[in-house]
């Protein structure tokens, strides 16, 4: 009963602070109706259009794994698993499967006995940060793209660039990973190994009916992964909004409007600006705002795009670096301790994390690199 009133106590104390800061800089008044005003038209422009994406890509992807075009894909990629993750040649299902979804889509596969027989107990763990470098890759990646009719630029070869970085950030973190999780399990071979056959089941009936099935199926997920972003985006890029713009009108000041706030993260930018455009290329400190916020939400961090497009200060380098890091950080903060949880493996997350944050800064490095060589 005492920590409750303790607890109660510093989180009036933080409250107090919070607003006695934000009335003396903005004003209450101004304060709320800027927060209604961009939660609301986040909603309207971002939330709607990115749902709009997931919907368009989960019924296209829905077909891919439908009529084999993912089994086959996942056949060419299985050479390629085994020397660059020393994992077994099934993983590669792994990441399409959260490369055309979200993270949580590796727990369904770890749920299924024949796929997780394939790896090692030491490998088990790796699959957390396997798939959730690829997690909404697709709808990352067609949302940038998306973003060159804004910018008058084709984004396509920024993005892909960006997947690549996503690809080199995703060796990193399962690499590191591995040091840990083979110290703590041991390398012992799994004796109930099952030998590599694991496929996509399809539907029953014609051509034409698992056409229409599955494309309205994969809509919906497309529809389920939209409505499970709008948390994330009203409440986490509002705020990351409201610490990252100042005044629309310097001259005028503050006036309630939209994506107002206290350009706190621009501060920090500019402190550490330097570091940030030697290993990123940012091109202004606001940049930072998107790797931060991708952390917690992807859908977030995409929210903040429009934004930086219309104010002018993004570059197809931050878009290919954006594309790695969002890729890679894709909500991971939010989702780990619960996918290690699932997997069994709650007590190595972190350094589940602590690996997939260096995957997150690789993959970005490596995106720059890469654009600034081609």
């Amino acid at each position: 009963m005492k920590r409750i009133r303790i607890e109660a106590l510093m989180f009036l104390v933080f409250l107090f602070l919070i607003f006695w800061g934000v009335d003396s800089y903005m004003g209450v008044s101004n304060f709320f109706k800027t927060l209604m005003l961009t939660a609301h038209d986040l909603l309207i422009n971002t939330v709607f259009f990115i749902m709009a994406i997931a919907v368009l890509t989960g019924g296209f992807s829905a077909l891919l794994f439908e009529f084999g075009v993912a089994d086959l894909i996942d056949i060419l990629l299985k050479p390629l698993i085994k020397p660059l993750y020393n994992l077994p040649g099934v993983a590669a299902m792994g990441i399409l499967s959260t490369y055309f979804s979200d993270n949580p889509a590796i727990i369904a596969l770890a749920k299924d006995k024949r796929f997780m027989k394939n790896f090692d107990r030491w490998q088990q763990p790796l699959l957390c940060n396997l798939g959730t470098s690829f997690g909404m890759g697709l709808i990352v990646s067609t949302f940038m793209i998306a973003q060159g009719t804004r910018m008058s630029v084709n984004l396509f070869p920024a993005v892909l660039i960006g997947n690549i970085g996503a690809l080199v950030g995703s060796i990193a973190s399962v690499r590191i990973f591995s040091v840990y999780t083979k110290n703590k399990l041991g390398t012992f071979s799994n004796d109930e190994f099952i030998p590599e056959k694991y496929y996509t089941e399809t539907r029953p009936g014609s051509f034409m009916e698992r056409f229409l099935e599955a494309l309205l199926d994969g809509g919906k997920s497309g529809v389920e992964i939209g409505l499970g972003i709008i948390p994330g985006v009203l409440i986490i890029s509002t705020f990351v909004m409201m610490i990252t713009f100042g005044p629309k009108d310097q001259n005028v000041g503050y006036q309630g409007l939209a994506y107002e706030g206290i350009p706190l993260l621009p501060y920090i930018g500019e402190k550490i600006f330097v570091v940030l455009r030697w290993l990123f290329g940012f091109s202004n400190p606001e940049l930072i705002a998107f790797p931060l916020t991708s952390l917690g939400s992807t859908g977030a961090a995409l929210a903040l795009v429009p934004k930086f497009i219309d104010m002018k200060i993004v570059t197809p380098n931050d878009i290919a670096v954006f594309t790695a890091m969002g890729m890679t950080w894709s909500g991971y903060l939010s989702t780990h301790i619960a996918m290690m949880d699932e997997l069994g493996y709650r007590y190595l997350t972190g350094k589940a994390i602590f690996s997939h944050t260096i995957g997150g800064i690789v993959a970005g490095i490596t995106a720059h690199l890469i654009y600034m060589f081609f």
